[in-house]
């Protein structure tokens, strides 16, 4: 059970690493945290002006939650407890993103290292988050209100796609974890203040 813990542990301090910060010093931009939401994920960090840097973000926290899920996939396929370590270390990669050990446990809100976590279990898990995300984001502009409807599809199909519920499970509360971060834009969203995709 040892190697059980040690590889939640690794997908904890694997989601920790803030590729918005990262990304935006190799790129010499402000610290993402300084402006816009204040939040280091790369819907803010698109507020720079830098559309690379952005990417880069997004393809950073995307790339940690996916990679969490597949080497403990990878290295436990073969232990009677694999799929619950496999789902865990999914959850706790989202969770390290979430609350990063080296930013002070103040981190962004999840939504690309989710569906990071969610291409680690199941591409068609996935690809449902992500069309409900890009459709959402394509008619109303707004990235929050995306990932909150994406978020609940996601939460939905998981116990439909998914068949260890353990998984399904972490799925849920990683739904409700990212809808949780989101507060503050569901009241800017009720306000009609929130901020749009590209707005500066």
């Amino acid at each position: 059970m040892a190697i059980f813990a040690a590889f939640v542990v690794f997908g904890y301090l694997l989601g920790s690493l803030p590729f918005a910060v990262i990304v935006s010093r190799a790129f010499g931009l402000a610290d993402p945290r300084s402006y816009g939401s204040g939040n280091p994920g790369a819907t803010n960090v698109l507020r720079s002006g830098s559309k690379l840097a952005a990417v880069l973000t997004l393809l950073g926290d995307a790339a940690k939650g996916w990679l969490a899920v597949w080497l403990a996939s990878r290295y436990l396929g073969d232990v009677s407890y694999a799929a619950a370590a496999v789902a865990l270390t999914g959850l706790a990669a989202f969770l390290g993103h979430v609350f990063p050990l080296f930013l002070k446990f103040k981190g962004g809100k999840g939504v690309a290292t989710a569906l990071g976590v969610l291409l680690g279990f199941s591409g068609w898990l996935a690809l449902a988050a992500l069309a409900a995300w890009l459709l959402v984001a394509l008619v109303t502009r707004y990235s929050s209100l995306a990932a909150l409807v994406a978020a609940l599809v996601a939460a939905l199909a998981g116990w439909l796609l998914l068949a260890d519920p353990l998984t399904a499970g972490c799925v849920s509360v990683l739904s409700l974890l990212l809808i949780w971060r989101h507060q503050s834009n569901i009241g800017k969203l009720r306000a009609g203040t929130e901020s749009r995709i590209g707005r500066r």
